[in-house]
């Protein structure tokens, strides 16, 4: 993947992400937040609002 579809793909799973942000890292960092964003119970990880 492209850096750009990495935070592209981070964005979608974390919405807080700011991609201004996530641009300073590398790829191989992207891909493994993006790796642990993937593993995630999402479940487990509700906000109350």
């Amino acid at each position: 993947m492209s850096k750009r579809e990495l935070i592209d793909c981070i964005c979608e799973i974390n919405r807080t992400a700011k991609p201004e942000f996530l641009a300073m890292f590398s790829v191989d960092e992207l891909g493994d937040y993006l790796e642990h964003l993937m593993e995630l119970d999402l479940t487990d990880v509700a906000v109350c609002g």
